[in-house]
């Protein structure tokens, strides 16, 4: 994490809906570095393509890792209609990469696993609080803004419209 916290109580300051995006996969066989490399390495070229692309609807990730097996990301988008245009798009990095991960899913017999989960957060029903932080997540994807700008309890950022 880099960055310098910002010092005291922070929050997000995201407004209406927001779209978390989490996308994973899992190394089921460490020698089986043909399953999963292609894997491994389709990410970051996607990433690159959707952080240059601000049009694109992505407004942030962060990189987690779970242990020697499994590595995921966390996405933030500003829609799920720009999130499902890019999954489709056959101009795009993914629509390849995916027919590619099909075609070893197939060939590799459990080799490897992939997951992916949508939220769709409507707006009033997230809230976030950083304290001495540096920008993180939800904040560091849409911005950050003094608690009280949005409510002094977590009860009071929930209802916020």
């Amino acid at each position: 994490m880099s960055g310098k916290p910002i010092e005291g109580r922070m929050t997000a300051a995201a407004e209406g809906d927001v779209v978390v995006f989490h996308i994973g996969m899992r190394i089921n066989n460490f020698r089986a570095v043909r399953s999963w490399w292609p894997v491994f390495l389709a990410m970051p070229r996607m990433l690159k393509e959707l952080s240059q692309d601000r049009a694109g609807g992505m407004l942030g990730y962060r990189l987690l890792l779970g242990g020697p097996r499994l590595m995921y990301i966390v996405q933030y988008w500003e829609s799920r209609e720009k999130l499902l245009a890019y999954a489709s798009a056959p101009d795009k990095e993914h629509r390849p990469a995916w027919a590619a991960f099909n075609r070893r899913l197939r060939e590799g017999k459990g080799k490897v696993g992939f997951w992916h989960e949508t939220f769709v957060v409507p707006a009033g029903s997230h809230e976030a609080v950083y304290v001495n932080m540096p920008a993180f997540g939800l904040a560091r994807a849409t911005g950050v803004a003094p608690v009280g700008r949005r409510g002094e309890r977590a009860a009071d950022r929930l209802r916020v419209v």
